[in-house]
Order: structure tokens, then C-alpha cells, then sequence
């Protein structure tokens, strides 16, 4: 029988971003909208999400040639994009990797019309909101025009059917973004609503962490991704670049 998964799987966040800057900065003046111009995709990494971004790079690089990634995912927007590139740039591909594949599965978490506001922003501006997530919890409420956690996950289904059906037994990248992490994880693991949402609560993932999985073929009846390692901040912090876990620009509801 052929093997459905990869050899081994990463899923990288961005490096951070103009977003990740400028909502800090909101949350920390207890402003209601954070101050940034550009649609939530075209979103640019910060400098020092560059130098995040070429850590990792470096990182993968250092890693045996045959054990770089082959195949690598990239959600369309900017920032990801960016890291992507990167990457690439400071050789952490394997020789003869194609050009990263934009995939608008992985986009960001969609917030509709709370994008840009900050939790202080949606209480004053849409109470009904802040009243609704806290009653259906941020796994089930979509805020008009956005998208739920659920919803993002019923994406990412179809993302993993893809890496299945086309890249079993490859090494595989996917760079993408907090909430697409996690939900990642969720379906990965099989976990519940309420062991993902505790991996939430207990932190961030980090700008640039990498989450590893290596494929077990003993494990289960076909074999399976067991995870090596999340949210491992070290490519980043040995490099000297500090680490960062600022909540995207459209935090809001994330």
C-alpha cells in the first residue's frame, strides 16, 4: 500500500509582521482599531520578521541535504509569502525545490466586519458580538462576513486531502499563520474543542516557530504524523533575532 503522508511535515508562522507591530501597539494604548493601512493580505513582515524569516532559512539549511524540505505551501498572503522566500533564500530548500506553491486554503482566519478592531474596539462597537463569542466560545462564532474556527478547519481538510494525494512519502513545508497552526494540530492529532483551545490559552505560537511532525508507519493500522516538536522557537532565538508572538493585525475574534 502507498504511503498517504509525508515523510515528515513543518508548518511554520510567519515571521512578524507590520500587522503583528501595529496591534501591539493598539492593545497597549486600549485603542479601539489598529492603525494600519493595507488590506489584512498585503501585510509585509516587519524588519524584524525578515530576520526571523532568514533564522529559519538558515535553520532548515543546516539540516542533512536529505533532510530539507522538497515541497513547500504557502498561504497567498504578503507576510507568509515573505517568509517563505526567505527561506529559500538562506538555502533551507532541498536542491531542485519548486517555487513555493500558493495555496488560499491557508489564508488567515477571516473576521469580517471585526477585522481591525481590537477586543476593546468590538466591545464598544459591536457588543452583540463580544456577547455571541462569549456564549458559542471562538471554536464556533463567525462574526458576520468572517469565519469561525470550524470554518477554517473545514478548509484545511481539503489542504490535507491535497498533501496526501500528491506528496506522500515527500518532505513538506507549509508556512501560514497562527490560527492555521492550530487548526493544523487539531486535525493532525485528532484532538477535541477543548484540548486545542487549551493549547491556545496556554500561549502564541511564536513568529517563525516551527511545528514538526514525522510520519510513523507502525503507528495505527496505515501508519501516521506524529508530532515532534511545536512551537520550537530555537532556529529563531539562536540566531540572535528576538522571538515574537504579537497577535495578527486582525485580532479581534482570532
Amino acid at each position: 500500500m502507498q504511503q498517504r503522508w509525508p515523510n515528515r511535515l513543518w508548518i511554520v508562522r510567519h515571521g512578524e509582521s507590520a500587522g503583528n507591530v501595529a496591534a501591539e501597539a493598539a492593545h497597549g494604548a486600549s485603542l479601539a482599531r489598529i492603525d494600519i493601512a493595507e488590506r489584512d493580505v498585503d501585510v509585509p513582515l516587519s524588519a524584524l520578521g525578515g530576520r526571523q524569516a532568514e533564522a529559519v532559512g538558515r535553520w532548515f539549511a543546516d539540516l542533512p541535504a536529505g533532510g530539507r524540505p522538497e515541497i513547500v505551501l504557502t498561504s497567498p498572503y504578503r507576510r507568509a509569502r515573505q517568509t517563505s522566500e526567505h527561506i529559500r533564500a538562506a538555502g533551507g530548500l532541498a536542491q531542485g525545490a519548486p517555487e513555493h506553491l500558493i495555496d488560499e486554503r491557508l489564508r488567515e482566519k477571516e473576521l469580517g466586519i471585526l477585522d481591525r478592531l481590537t477586543r476593546t474596539g468590538v466591545e464598544q462597537l459591536y457588543p452583540e458580538q463580544a456577547e455571541m463569542r462569549r456564549r458559542l466560545g471562538k471554536f464556533y462564532h463567525r462574526p458576520p462576513s468572517g469565519e469561525s474556527w470550524c470554518d477554517v478547519i473545514q478548509r484545511l481538510r481539503s489542504v490535507l486531502d491535497t498533501v496526501s494525494l500528491h506528496h506522500g512519502e515527500r518532505r513538506v513545508l507549509i508556512v501560514a499563520h497562527q490560527v492555521v497552526v492550530l487548526c493544523l494540530r487539531y486535525l493532525i492529532e485528532d484532538m477535541t474543542e477543548a484540548e486545542i483551545l487549551a493549547i491556545d490559552a496556554a500561549g502564541d505560537v511564536a513568529n517563525c516557530s516551527v511545528t514538526e511532525y514525522a510520519f510513523r508507519p507502525r503507528e495505527g493500522s496505515t501508519g501516521k504524523l506524529v508530532l515532534e516538536r511545536y512551537n520550537f522557537v530555537a532556529p529563531v532565538a539562536e540566531a540572535g533575532a528576538p522571538v515574537t508572538s504579537e497577535p495578527d493585525a486582525n485580532v479581534a475574534a482570532r
